[in-house]
Protein backbone atom coordinates (compact mmCIF):
# COMPACT_ATOMS: atom_id res chain seq x y z
CA UNK A 1 0.00 0.00 0.00
CA UNK A 2 1.06 3.58 -0.43
CA UNK A 3 2.44 5.26 2.63
CA UNK A 4 0.65 8.36 3.78
CA UNK A 5 2.33 11.10 1.85
CA UNK A 6 1.16 14.67 2.32
CA UNK A 7 -1.20 15.35 -0.59
CA UNK A 8 0.45 16.80 -3.64
CA UNK A 9 -2.27 19.42 -3.83
CA UNK A 10 -1.38 20.60 -0.34
CA UNK A 11 2.31 21.04 -1.08
CA UNK A 12 3.87 24.51 -1.16
CA UNK A 13 4.19 26.28 -4.46
CA UNK A 14 7.31 25.89 -6.57
CA UNK A 15 8.87 29.15 -5.40
CA UNK A 16 10.93 29.07 -2.24
CA UNK A 17 9.25 32.23 -1.08
CA UNK A 18 5.97 30.30 -1.01
CA UNK A 19 7.34 27.36 0.96
CA UNK A 20 5.74 27.12 4.35
CA UNK A 21 7.68 26.49 7.55
CA UNK A 22 5.86 23.22 7.91
CA UNK A 23 6.92 22.10 4.43
CA UNK A 24 10.51 23.15 5.01
CA UNK A 25 10.63 21.20 8.25
CA UNK A 26 9.95 18.01 6.34
CA UNK A 27 13.40 18.22 4.79
CA UNK A 28 15.95 19.74 7.15
CA UNK A 29 19.00 21.47 5.62
CA UNK A 30 22.02 19.58 4.43
CA UNK A 31 25.39 20.91 5.60
CA UNK A 32 28.75 21.32 3.89
CA UNK A 33 27.67 19.28 0.92
CA UNK A 34 27.36 16.08 2.93
CA UNK A 35 24.17 14.26 3.74
CA UNK A 36 23.30 15.04 7.35
CA UNK A 37 20.55 13.07 9.00
CA UNK A 38 17.76 15.16 10.37
CA UNK A 39 17.77 15.03 14.20
CA UNK A 40 14.14 16.01 14.45
CA UNK A 41 11.10 16.87 12.40
CA UNK A 42 11.43 13.94 9.98
CA UNK A 43 8.82 11.32 9.25
CA UNK A 44 8.58 7.87 10.76
CA UNK A 45 8.20 5.75 7.63
CA UNK A 46 10.46 2.72 7.21
CA UNK A 47 13.02 2.14 4.49
CA UNK A 48 10.85 -0.72 3.25
CA UNK A 49 7.91 1.65 2.86
CA UNK A 50 10.10 4.08 0.92
CA UNK A 51 11.30 1.24 -1.31
CA UNK A 52 7.66 0.43 -2.03
CA UNK A 53 6.84 4.05 -2.90
CA UNK A 54 9.92 4.55 -5.10
CA UNK A 55 9.37 1.25 -6.90
CA UNK A 56 5.73 2.15 -7.52
CA UNK A 57 6.87 5.48 -8.98
CA UNK A 58 9.36 3.75 -11.28
CA UNK A 59 7.40 0.76 -12.57
CA UNK A 60 4.68 1.95 -14.90
CA UNK A 61 3.81 1.93 -18.58
CA UNK A 62 7.49 2.11 -19.54
CA UNK A 63 7.86 -1.59 -18.83
CA UNK A 64 5.64 -2.38 -21.83
CA UNK A 65 8.21 -1.04 -24.33
CA UNK A 66 11.30 -2.66 -22.78
CA UNK A 67 10.93 -5.84 -24.94
CA UNK A 68 10.70 -3.66 -28.07
CA UNK A 69 13.81 -1.76 -26.98
CA UNK A 70 15.56 -5.11 -26.56
CA UNK A 71 14.43 -6.08 -30.08
CA UNK A 72 16.07 -2.93 -31.47
CA UNK A 73 19.30 -3.13 -29.43
CA UNK A 74 19.79 -6.82 -28.83
CA UNK A 75 19.91 -8.38 -25.37
CA UNK A 76 23.43 -7.42 -24.26
CA UNK A 77 23.31 -3.69 -25.18
CA UNK A 78 19.78 -3.41 -23.75
CA UNK A 79 20.84 -4.89 -20.41
CA UNK A 80 23.86 -2.60 -20.33
CA UNK A 81 21.65 0.41 -21.09
CA UNK A 82 19.18 -0.52 -18.33
CA UNK A 83 22.03 -0.81 -15.83
CA UNK A 84 23.66 2.42 -17.03
CA UNK A 85 20.47 4.48 -16.82
CA UNK A 86 19.79 3.07 -13.34
CA UNK A 87 23.27 4.17 -12.20
CA UNK A 88 22.76 7.66 -13.63
CA UNK A 89 19.32 7.89 -12.00
CA UNK A 90 20.88 7.04 -8.64
CA UNK A 91 23.56 9.71 -9.13
CA UNK A 92 20.91 12.31 -10.05
CA UNK A 93 18.86 11.54 -6.92
CA UNK A 94 22.02 11.75 -4.80
CA UNK A 95 22.66 15.22 -6.22
CA UNK A 96 19.06 16.27 -5.52
CA UNK A 97 19.20 15.10 -1.90
CA UNK A 98 22.58 16.75 -1.29
CA UNK A 99 21.37 20.13 -2.56
CA UNK A 100 17.90 20.02 -0.98
CA UNK A 101 18.75 22.26 2.01
CA UNK A 102 15.15 22.58 3.17
CA UNK A 103 13.48 22.67 -0.26
CA UNK A 104 10.15 20.83 0.08
CA UNK A 105 9.92 19.88 -3.60
CA UNK A 106 11.94 19.42 -6.78
CA UNK A 107 10.58 22.73 -8.09
CA UNK A 108 11.71 24.52 -4.92
CA UNK A 109 15.16 22.99 -5.42
CA UNK A 110 15.24 24.44 -8.94
CA UNK A 111 14.04 27.77 -7.53
CA UNK A 112 16.99 27.76 -5.12
CA UNK A 113 19.46 27.16 -7.95
CA UNK A 114 17.95 29.13 -10.84
CA UNK A 115 15.21 31.32 -9.37
CA UNK A 116 11.53 31.32 -10.19
CA UNK A 117 12.25 30.90 -13.91
CA UNK A 118 13.97 27.59 -13.19
CA UNK A 119 11.11 26.42 -10.99
CA UNK A 120 8.51 27.31 -13.61
CA UNK A 121 10.54 25.58 -16.32
CA UNK A 122 10.59 22.41 -14.23
CA UNK A 123 6.84 22.73 -13.60
CA UNK A 124 6.30 22.90 -17.35
CA UNK A 125 8.54 19.92 -18.09
CA UNK A 126 6.90 17.78 -15.40
CA UNK A 127 3.49 18.78 -16.76
CA UNK A 128 4.39 17.85 -20.34
CA UNK A 129 6.02 14.60 -19.19
CA UNK A 130 2.87 13.84 -17.19
CA UNK A 131 0.68 14.41 -20.23
CA UNK A 132 2.86 12.02 -22.23
CA UNK A 133 2.95 9.32 -19.57
CA UNK A 134 -0.77 9.40 -18.82
CA UNK A 135 -1.60 9.42 -22.52
CA UNK A 136 0.47 6.25 -22.82
CA UNK A 137 -1.55 4.74 -19.96
CA UNK A 138 -4.80 5.43 -21.80
CA UNK A 139 -3.32 4.12 -25.05
CA UNK A 140 -2.36 0.83 -23.43
CA UNK A 141 -5.82 0.50 -21.90
CA UNK A 142 -7.31 1.16 -25.35
CA UNK A 143 -4.95 -1.33 -27.01
CA UNK A 144 -5.84 -4.06 -24.52
CA UNK A 145 -9.59 -3.58 -24.59
CA UNK A 146 -10.22 -2.47 -28.21
CA UNK A 147 -7.08 -3.30 -30.15
CA UNK A 148 -5.32 -0.98 -32.54
CA UNK A 149 -5.24 -0.28 -36.26
CA UNK A 150 -2.40 0.88 -38.50
CA UNK A 151 -3.31 2.69 -41.70
CA UNK A 152 -6.92 1.62 -41.31
CA UNK A 153 -5.92 -2.06 -41.04
CA UNK A 154 -6.34 -3.84 -37.71
CA UNK A 155 -2.90 -4.47 -36.21
CA UNK A 156 -4.25 -6.51 -33.32
CA UNK A 157 -7.57 -7.13 -31.66
CA UNK A 158 -8.65 -6.20 -28.16
CA UNK A 159 -10.16 -8.34 -25.42
CA UNK A 160 -13.67 -6.97 -25.92
CA UNK A 161 -13.53 -7.60 -29.67
CA UNK A 162 -12.31 -11.15 -29.12
CA UNK A 163 -15.04 -11.85 -26.61
CA UNK A 164 -18.02 -10.04 -28.16
CA UNK A 165 -17.02 -9.12 -31.72
CA UNK A 166 -16.78 -5.67 -33.28
CA UNK A 167 -19.52 -3.29 -32.12
CA UNK A 168 -19.75 0.44 -31.56
CA UNK A 169 -19.39 -0.11 -27.83
CA UNK A 170 -16.13 -2.04 -28.28
CA UNK A 171 -14.53 0.78 -30.26
CA UNK A 172 -11.45 2.56 -28.90
CA UNK A 173 -13.25 5.89 -28.48
CA UNK A 174 -16.08 4.42 -26.42
CA UNK A 175 -13.78 2.27 -24.31
CA UNK A 176 -11.59 5.26 -23.43
CA UNK A 177 -14.69 7.28 -22.47
CA UNK A 178 -15.70 4.41 -20.17
CA UNK A 179 -12.17 4.27 -18.73
CA UNK A 180 -12.26 8.03 -18.06
CA UNK A 181 -15.62 7.63 -16.31
CA UNK A 182 -14.23 4.86 -14.11
CA UNK A 183 -11.14 6.92 -13.31
CA UNK A 184 -13.00 10.12 -12.47
CA UNK A 185 -14.00 9.16 -8.88
CA UNK A 186 -10.40 8.18 -8.18
CA UNK A 187 -8.74 11.25 -9.69
CA UNK A 188 -11.13 13.52 -7.76
CA UNK A 189 -9.67 12.33 -4.45
CA UNK A 190 -7.81 15.22 -2.80
CA UNK A 191 -5.50 13.10 -0.67
CA UNK A 192 -2.93 10.64 -1.97
CA UNK A 193 -3.22 8.39 1.06
CA UNK A 194 -6.91 7.80 0.23
CA UNK A 195 -5.66 5.75 -2.74
CA UNK A 196 -3.43 3.46 -0.70
CA UNK A 197 -5.71 0.42 -1.07
CA UNK A 198 -6.11 0.76 -4.83
CA UNK A 199 -2.35 1.22 -5.07
CA UNK A 200 -1.77 -2.01 -3.15
CA UNK A 201 -4.06 -3.83 -5.58
CA UNK A 202 -2.22 -2.28 -8.53
CA UNK A 203 1.13 -3.64 -7.33
CA UNK A 204 -0.41 -7.08 -6.89
CA UNK A 205 -1.73 -6.94 -10.45
CA UNK A 206 1.69 -5.94 -11.79
CA UNK A 207 3.20 -8.95 -10.01
CA UNK A 208 0.48 -11.18 -11.51
CA UNK A 209 1.34 -9.90 -14.99
CA UNK A 210 5.05 -10.58 -14.53
CA UNK A 211 4.44 -14.08 -13.17
CA UNK A 212 2.10 -14.95 -16.04
CA UNK A 213 4.60 -13.63 -18.59
CA UNK A 214 7.41 -15.57 -16.93
CA UNK A 215 5.30 -18.73 -16.87
CA UNK A 216 4.39 -18.44 -20.55
CA UNK A 217 8.04 -17.85 -21.51
CA UNK A 218 9.27 -20.82 -19.47
CA UNK A 219 6.56 -23.02 -20.98
CA UNK A 220 7.64 -21.93 -24.47
CA UNK A 221 11.24 -22.81 -23.64
CA UNK A 222 10.19 -26.20 -22.30
CA UNK A 223 8.15 -26.96 -25.43
CA UNK A 224 10.93 -25.74 -27.71
CA UNK A 225 8.72 -23.13 -29.40
CA UNK A 226 10.74 -20.11 -28.25
CA UNK A 227 13.48 -18.59 -30.38
CA UNK A 228 16.62 -17.48 -28.60
CA UNK A 229 16.83 -13.65 -28.81
CA UNK A 230 19.70 -11.89 -30.57
CA UNK A 231 22.43 -10.80 -28.19
CA UNK A 232 23.54 -7.94 -30.48
CA UNK A 233 21.64 -5.62 -32.83
CA UNK A 234 20.87 -6.74 -36.38
CA UNK A 235 22.00 -3.77 -38.48
CA UNK A 236 20.42 -5.24 -41.61
CA UNK A 237 17.00 -4.59 -40.07
CA UNK A 238 17.79 -0.96 -39.24
CA UNK A 239 17.36 1.93 -41.64
CA UNK A 240 20.42 3.55 -39.99
CA UNK A 241 22.79 2.72 -37.13
CA UNK A 242 21.48 5.87 -35.43
CA UNK A 243 18.13 4.10 -35.05
CA UNK A 244 19.68 2.32 -32.06
CA UNK A 245 19.52 5.60 -30.15
CA UNK A 246 15.70 5.63 -30.37
CA UNK A 247 15.67 2.96 -27.63
CA UNK A 248 17.52 5.22 -25.18
CA UNK A 249 14.55 7.55 -24.42
CA UNK A 250 12.36 4.50 -23.77
CA UNK A 251 14.70 3.33 -21.00
CA UNK A 252 15.07 6.87 -19.62
CA UNK A 253 11.28 7.22 -19.36
CA UNK A 254 11.14 3.92 -17.49
CA UNK A 255 13.46 5.34 -14.77
CA UNK A 256 11.96 8.83 -14.47
CA UNK A 257 10.59 9.21 -10.94
CA UNK A 258 12.52 12.24 -9.71
CA UNK A 259 9.48 14.44 -9.10
CA UNK A 260 8.43 12.01 -6.33
CA UNK A 261 11.77 12.03 -4.50
CA UNK A 262 10.90 14.85 -2.09
CA UNK A 263 7.43 13.61 -1.05
CA UNK A 264 8.85 10.16 -0.31
CA UNK A 265 11.89 11.60 1.49
CA UNK A 266 9.55 13.67 3.67
CA UNK A 267 8.29 10.48 5.33
CA UNK A 268 11.75 9.35 6.43
CA UNK A 269 13.69 10.59 9.46
CA UNK A 270 17.07 10.40 7.72
CA UNK A 271 18.28 11.34 4.26
CA UNK A 272 20.60 8.31 4.31
CA UNK A 273 17.50 6.11 4.52
CA UNK A 274 16.21 7.66 1.31
CA UNK A 275 19.49 6.99 -0.47
CA UNK A 276 19.31 3.36 0.64
CA UNK A 277 15.70 3.04 -0.47
CA UNK A 278 16.46 4.52 -3.90
CA UNK A 279 19.37 2.15 -4.49
CA UNK A 280 17.36 -0.91 -3.48
CA UNK A 281 14.44 0.20 -5.64
CA UNK A 282 16.61 0.87 -8.69
CA UNK A 283 18.25 -2.56 -8.43
CA UNK A 284 14.83 -4.19 -8.01
CA UNK A 285 13.25 -2.28 -10.90
CA UNK A 286 16.26 -2.84 -13.18
CA UNK A 287 15.96 -6.58 -12.51
CA UNK A 288 12.22 -6.48 -13.28
CA UNK A 289 12.81 -4.54 -16.50
CA UNK A 290 15.56 -6.92 -17.59
CA UNK A 291 13.40 -9.99 -16.89
CA UNK A 292 10.27 -8.64 -18.60
CA UNK A 293 12.32 -7.40 -21.56
CA UNK A 294 14.15 -10.69 -22.02
CA UNK A 295 11.15 -12.98 -21.64
CA UNK A 296 8.93 -10.74 -23.76
CA UNK A 297 11.53 -10.72 -26.53
CA UNK A 298 12.06 -14.45 -26.07
CA UNK A 299 8.35 -15.08 -26.64
CA UNK A 300 7.73 -12.84 -29.64
CA UNK A 301 11.16 -12.25 -31.22
CA UNK A 302 11.22 -9.79 -34.10
CA UNK A 303 7.40 -9.62 -33.97
CA UNK A 304 7.59 -7.86 -30.58
CA UNK A 305 5.40 -4.75 -30.72
CA UNK A 306 6.05 -1.37 -29.13
CA UNK A 307 3.39 -2.28 -26.55
CA UNK A 308 4.19 -5.90 -25.72
CA UNK A 309 0.69 -6.37 -24.29
CA UNK A 310 -0.55 -6.20 -27.88
CA UNK A 311 1.35 -9.42 -28.62
CA UNK A 312 -0.91 -11.32 -26.26
CA UNK A 313 -3.97 -10.85 -28.47
CA UNK A 314 -3.47 -14.28 -29.97
CA UNK A 315 -1.59 -17.43 -29.08
CA UNK A 316 2.01 -16.74 -28.22
CA UNK A 317 3.00 -19.86 -30.15
CA UNK A 318 3.65 -21.77 -26.95
CA UNK A 319 0.33 -23.59 -26.90
CA UNK A 320 -0.83 -21.54 -23.93
CA UNK A 321 -4.61 -21.10 -23.56
CA UNK A 322 -5.86 -17.73 -24.77
CA UNK A 323 -7.43 -17.20 -21.35
CA UNK A 324 -3.93 -16.96 -19.89
CA UNK A 325 -2.93 -14.40 -22.52
CA UNK A 326 -6.06 -12.39 -21.69
CA UNK A 327 -5.25 -12.59 -17.98
CA UNK A 328 -1.80 -11.11 -18.66
CA UNK A 329 -3.26 -8.21 -20.64
CA UNK A 330 -6.11 -7.46 -18.26
CA UNK A 331 -3.96 -7.61 -15.12
CA UNK A 332 -1.59 -4.94 -16.35
CA UNK A 333 -4.29 -2.79 -17.92
CA UNK A 334 -6.12 -2.71 -14.59
CA UNK A 335 -2.80 -1.99 -12.86
CA UNK A 336 -2.45 1.14 -15.00
CA UNK A 337 -6.04 2.18 -14.23
CA UNK A 338 -5.25 2.09 -10.51
CA UNK A 339 -1.87 3.85 -10.80
CA UNK A 340 -3.26 6.58 -13.09
CA UNK A 341 -4.73 8.73 -10.24
CA UNK A 342 -1.36 8.87 -8.43
CA UNK A 343 0.40 10.32 -11.47
CA UNK A 344 -2.44 12.73 -12.12
CA UNK A 345 -1.79 14.31 -8.70
CA UNK A 346 1.66 15.43 -9.84
CA UNK A 347 0.38 16.61 -13.23
CA UNK A 348 -2.49 18.56 -11.69
CA UNK A 349 -0.42 20.41 -9.09
CA UNK A 350 2.24 21.41 -11.63
CA UNK A 351 -0.34 22.67 -14.12
CA UNK A 352 -2.07 24.56 -11.31
CA UNK A 353 1.18 26.23 -10.28
CA UNK A 354 1.78 27.27 -13.87
CA UNK A 355 -1.73 28.61 -14.53
CA UNK A 356 -2.68 29.94 -11.09
CA UNK A 357 0.47 31.04 -9.23
CA UNK A 358 -0.06 32.51 -5.78
CA UNK A 359 -3.61 31.17 -5.38
CA UNK A 360 -4.73 29.34 -2.27
CA UNK A 361 -3.94 25.59 -2.16
CA UNK A 362 -5.73 23.61 -4.85
CA UNK A 363 -7.28 21.19 -2.34
CA UNK A 364 -8.94 24.13 -0.59
CA UNK A 365 -10.60 25.37 -3.78
CA UNK A 366 -13.08 22.68 -4.79
CA UNK A 367 -14.31 24.47 -7.88
CA UNK A 368 -10.80 24.98 -9.27
CA UNK A 369 -9.81 21.44 -8.29
CA UNK A 370 -12.76 19.78 -10.05
CA UNK A 371 -12.60 22.04 -13.11
CA UNK A 372 -8.88 21.49 -13.61
CA UNK A 373 -9.27 17.73 -13.16
CA UNK A 374 -12.05 17.49 -15.74
CA UNK A 375 -10.12 19.62 -18.25
CA UNK A 376 -6.98 17.50 -17.80
CA UNK A 377 -8.94 14.29 -18.32
CA UNK A 378 -10.51 15.70 -21.48
CA UNK A 379 -7.11 16.74 -22.87
CA UNK A 380 -5.62 13.33 -22.07
CA UNK A 381 -8.53 11.62 -23.82
CA UNK A 382 -8.03 13.77 -26.93
CA UNK A 383 -4.29 13.02 -26.95
CA UNK A 384 -4.89 9.27 -26.60
CA UNK A 385 -7.19 9.32 -29.63
CA UNK A 386 -4.89 11.55 -31.69
CA UNK A 387 -1.58 9.76 -30.84
CA UNK A 388 -2.27 6.02 -30.48
CA UNK A 389 1.39 4.89 -30.72
CA UNK A 390 3.08 4.53 -27.33
CA UNK A 391 6.51 4.11 -28.98
CA UNK A 392 6.19 7.53 -30.63
CA UNK A 393 5.21 9.12 -27.31
CA UNK A 394 8.05 7.43 -25.44
CA UNK A 395 10.58 8.44 -28.09
CA UNK A 396 9.74 12.13 -28.10
CA UNK A 397 8.76 12.52 -24.44
CA UNK A 398 11.82 10.57 -23.33
CA UNK A 399 14.13 12.54 -25.64
CA UNK A 400 12.94 15.87 -24.27
CA UNK A 401 11.02 16.11 -21.01
CA UNK A 402 12.02 12.88 -19.24
CA UNK A 403 15.73 13.17 -19.97
CA UNK A 404 15.71 16.80 -18.80
CA UNK A 405 13.89 16.04 -15.55
CA UNK A 406 15.98 12.98 -14.69
CA UNK A 407 19.47 13.93 -15.91
CA UNK A 408 19.93 17.48 -17.22
CA UNK A 409 18.31 19.48 -14.39
CA UNK A 410 20.06 17.54 -11.55
CA UNK A 411 23.37 17.95 -13.37
CA UNK A 412 22.74 21.66 -13.91
CA UNK A 413 22.02 22.14 -10.20
CA UNK A 414 25.45 20.71 -9.37
CA UNK A 415 27.24 22.81 -11.98
CA UNK A 416 25.41 25.91 -10.74
CA UNK A 417 26.59 25.05 -7.19
CA UNK A 418 24.92 28.01 -5.46
CA UNK A 419 25.99 26.71 -2.03
CA UNK A 420 29.62 26.03 -3.03
CA UNK A 421 29.54 22.38 -1.93
CA UNK A 422 30.26 20.53 -5.17
CA UNK A 423 33.48 18.56 -5.42
CA UNK A 424 35.46 18.29 -8.64
CA UNK A 425 34.29 14.72 -9.25
CA UNK A 426 30.67 15.84 -8.72
CA UNK A 427 30.98 18.48 -11.41
CA UNK A 428 32.70 16.04 -13.75
CA UNK A 429 29.89 13.52 -13.30
CA UNK A 430 27.23 16.21 -13.67
CA UNK A 431 28.80 17.46 -16.90
CA UNK A 432 29.03 13.88 -18.21
CA UNK A 433 25.35 13.30 -17.45
CA UNK A 434 24.33 16.43 -19.32
CA UNK A 435 26.54 15.69 -22.35
CA UNK A 436 25.31 12.08 -22.60
CA UNK A 437 21.69 13.21 -22.27
CA UNK A 438 21.97 15.96 -24.88
CA UNK A 439 23.93 13.89 -27.41
CA UNK A 440 21.82 10.72 -27.22
CA UNK A 441 18.54 12.64 -27.19
CA UNK A 442 19.57 14.80 -30.15
CA UNK A 443 20.53 11.73 -32.19
CA UNK A 444 17.29 9.96 -31.21
CA UNK A 445 15.15 12.95 -32.20
CA UNK A 446 17.02 13.37 -35.50
CA UNK A 447 16.69 9.65 -36.23
CA UNK A 448 12.95 9.76 -35.49
CA UNK A 449 12.44 12.74 -37.78
CA UNK A 450 14.45 11.17 -40.61
CA UNK A 451 12.60 7.89 -40.20
CA UNK A 452 9.24 9.68 -40.35
CA UNK A 453 10.27 11.55 -43.51
CA UNK A 454 11.55 8.32 -45.08
CA UNK A 455 8.29 6.52 -44.26
CA UNK A 456 6.25 9.31 -45.84
CA UNK A 457 8.42 9.26 -48.97
CA UNK A 458 8.08 5.48 -49.30
CA UNK A 459 4.35 5.77 -48.74
CA UNK A 460 4.09 8.43 -51.42
CA UNK A 461 6.11 6.32 -53.87
CA UNK A 462 3.88 3.32 -53.28
CA UNK A 463 0.65 5.31 -53.66
CA UNK A 464 1.83 6.91 -56.89
CA UNK A 465 2.40 3.60 -58.60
Amino acid sequence: MVSKNPPFSAMPSAGCDNATAEGAALLLPEHAGDVVDAPRGGGSASVLGAVFNVSTSVVGAGIMSIPAAMRVLGVAPALALIAGVAVLANAAVDFMLRYTRGAPSYAALMDDAFGRAGAKLLNAFIAFNGFGTLTVYLNIIGDVMSGAATGGVEAHSGVLQEWFGSHWWTSREVVLVAAAAILLPLVLRKRVDSLRFTSAISILLAVVFMLISLGIALYALFKGTATMPRMLPDFSRLSSPFELFTAVPVIVVAFTFHFNVHPIRAELSKTSDMKTAVRISLVLCAAIYAAVGFFGYLLFGDATMADVLANFDRSSGAGVPQALNDAARLSYALHLVLVFPLLLFSLRVNVDELLFPGRRPLAADTRRFVSLTVVLMAVLYALAIAIPSIWTLFEYSGSTFAVTISLIFPGAIVLRDVHGIAKRKDKALAATMIVLAVVTSSIAIASNIMSSISDKVRGGDVSSR
